[in-house]
């Protein structure tokens, strides 16, 4: 089997199980785990066959003309080099892992079978983007994600949080996809060509006539589909759907689109000085602006929620340097390691009856109960606070490298105040990200109070994935020596400066949460808010649902009370309250845009029913009166119609008479 013909059969097998699954799923229950697992472990499996086959090498592009359009032509392409096949890789090994991880999450589900066909679907369309050479195809799967996200959020749609969450998710980012089309149309009419190799060609000769308007509008569909500010508000919300889900959109699928995306056109950014400087800022914003909102959080999805959002601008302050490999590397290893928290997370919510973090801190023996996801989900924190020797450390440092070299003058063709601003964000993101890790670790798994409720054993296919993820959030680091042939032939080895400033602002983050902890703990000791009410047992899906612990901020007689054993409270001081709420954006797009459009709409509504609506009316009153009073006089009685003859005609000769008499006069 060729290489072509293998990167073919990558999407295609999800996007057949998909199908299969849809059509059988109601009729053959027995085939629905097969056809959800099977097709998306058979695509992993060729994705490695692929990237062995690709290695660093030259890229592999073959295409066939998809249909004339008279104009521009869109082609059927593949385009496959190093981090291309990578990225691929990630997207099916955490695809699989999410699969087999909701045969167990959602074991007791009815709607499980339109479930996996979706998950397989969104993982065909991931893979679509990755693998194709045109940008109208790139397209295609772009959107897909786009409604698969819609109903995969939204799939505990009783509830209305859940219904909220799935709405928003789709308006944000189509949002940000409207401009995106404006701007692959500009981008192909100035290139000639939607075909990407072609497209970076013109970049190359010069064929660019509108660099600046063109990044700026594919910006925005990054910004939406990547959860970056100010398009970043969707994400923390689609907590709201089930725990692998959103493993998946946070590590290999949606929001990472944006980012490979911009990895895989960064020359047409390169273009605009003025592109770069608004993406570094953009990045830089999100970073810390994610960064303070997660150490405020309470839910444990949506500390990871806006995790992903601040790992996310790192990739993208390493594009707005002009550092593919290390945008890619971390995307690759944050991929791994996120979706491992998000795994574990869903093991730590079943056990724990509840995802709030208040509740899990009146908890003891947490950890033990669930060894497996203590011990996973300790390292994947490690990495995600960039400790050394895990997979973090490297990909967080190589951002930063690069982010250091712009700074200084080195990186060619990148504004200086780009590199500075990344810089800057990055070291102090770097520090907030200990710090919430930090937090969730201790309220997570170092809980005083009562004993943990038993909810039963753990699913061995649950706990069995985060070991198959913990192997690439431990080693994936040590592969950077290897990787920078796959990418663009730069080192992704950690530079002294930004190692030694990274990771001592994470320590100090670290171990100043940690006191903060001491104190607040000590603090709750002698004035406690209450005890954890144990719950009934739950399925892990229903789980996510239960809020166990009556005296948390959200319920019973100390509702709205801040929770004392919580340190965020004390490190963020006033600023807690502000951040918990995302800094009240959404209510700031409320009054700009949500209220205004309400508003238009009830004036329209208004004339559409008093104006309009009332012309229609009068229209058909005044033919409908007429008619009465001509219905009235046809009485069919041939004496009255002879009267009012007789009647006319006298008047008719009175009035002769009358303009006869003034015109002798």
């Amino acid at each position: 089997m060729t290489l072509t013909t293998t990167a073919v059969l990558v999407p295609l097998l999800p996007f057949l199980g998909a199908v299969a699954g849809l059509l059988l799923g109601r009729r053959a229950p027995g085939f629905v785990r097969p056809l959800a697992v099977l097709p998306t472990l058979a695509a992993a499996a060729l994705t490695v066959t692929v990237a062995v086959g690709q290695g660093g090498g030259p890229a592999t592009d073959v295409a066939t003309r998809l249909t004339p359009t008279g104009s521009i032509p869109i082609d059927l392409a593949l385009h496959i080099d190093g981090f291309a096949a990578l990225m691929a890789v990630l997207v099916g090994v955490v695809a699989t892992c999410v699969q087999i991880y909701s045969t167990g999450y959602l074991r007791d589900d009815p709607r499980y079978p339109s479930y996996a066909a979706l998950v397989s679907l969104f993982t065909a369309a991931m893979l679509l983007v990755v693998y194709t050479g045109d940008l109208m195809v790139l397209l295609v799967g772009w959107e897909v994600m786009g409604i698969c996200s819609y109903f995969l959020v939204g799939h505990y749609w009783e509830t209305e949080a859940a219904r909220a969450a799935s709405l928003k998710a789709f308006l944000v980012t189509k949002l940000g996809d409207v401009p995106f089309l404006f701007g692959i149309f500009a981008l192909a009419a100035d290139a000639g060509t939607f075909r990407i190799t072609g497209i970076l060609g013109s970049v190359a000769a010069g064929g660019l006539d509108h660099p600046t308007l063109i990044a700026l509008l594919l910006l925005a569909g990054v910004a939406g589909k990547s959860a970056q500010f100010p398009l970043h508000t969707w994400l923390p919300d689609a907590m709201a759907g089930p725990t692998p889900v959103s493993a998946l959109i946070h590590a290999a699928t949606m929001v990472a689109a944006g980012v490979y995306l911009v990895a895989r056109l960064l020359p047409v950014f390169a273009a605009s000085a003025a592109a770069l400087v608004v993406l570094a800022v953009m990045a830089a914003i999100t970073m810390v602006g994610s960064g303070l909102a997660a150490l405020a959080q309470d839910d444990i999805k949506r500390v990871l929620a806006y995790s992903t959002v601040g790992q996310l601008g790192y990739m993208l302050g390493a594009l707005a340097v002009g550092d593919r490999g290390a945008a890619v590397f971390h995307l690759l290893s944050h991929g791994a390691f996120k979706a491992l928290l998000f795994l574990g997370a869903g093991v730590i919510i079943h056990a724990a009856g509840t995802n709030s973090l208040a509740a899990m801190s009146r908890m003891s023996g947490l950890a033990r109960r669930i060894p497996d996801a203590y011990w996973t989900v300790t390292v994947a924190l490690l990495a995600l606070a960039a400790i050394p020797p895990f997979a973090g450390f490297f990909s967080k440092e190589a951002v930063l490298g690069a982010a250091e070299h712009a700074a200084t003058g080195e990186a060619h063709g990148i504004p200086g105040a780009a590199g500075w601003t990344v810089l800057v964000s990055g070291l102090l993101t770097a520090l907030l990200t200990a710090a919430y890790a930090t937090r969730l670790w201790l309220l997570a798994f170092k809980g005083k109070g009562a004993e943990a409720p038993d909810h039963g054993p753990q699913p061995v296919a649950m706990n069995a994935v985060l070991w198959v993820l913990f192997a690439p959030t431990v080693g994936l680091g040590l592969t950077a020596p290897f990787l920078p042939d796959w990418f663009d032939g730069r080192s992704l080895a950690p530079t002294l400066a930004t190692s030694v400033l990274g990771t001592g602002l994470a320590l100090i983050g670290g171990l100043v949460t940690y006191a903060a902890w001491r104190h607040t703990t000590a603090l709750a000791a002698r004035f406690p808010l209450g005890a954890v009410v144990a719950a009934p047992d739950a399925t892990p899906a229903v789980a996510e649902e239960v809020a166990i612990d009556i005296h948390t901020p959200a319920y019973g007689d100390n509702a709205g009370a801040p929770d004392p054993a919580d340190p965020g409270r004390l490190l963020l001081g006033p600023l807690q309250r502000h951040a918990a709420v995302g800094f009240h954006l959404d209510a700031v797009y409320s009054a700009l845009f949500v209220r205004p459009v309400r508003a238009a709409a009830t004036l329209v509504r208004f004339l559409d029913r008093e104006v309009v609506d009332t012309y229609v009316r009068g229209a058909g009153t005044a033919p409908r009166l007429l008619g009465a009073a001509v219905r009235r006089a046809q009485t069919g009685n041939v004496q009255t119609y002879l009267g009012a003859l007789l009647a006319g005609s006298l008047v008719l000769a009175v009035a002769a008479v009358l303009v006869a008499t003034g015109t002798g006069a």
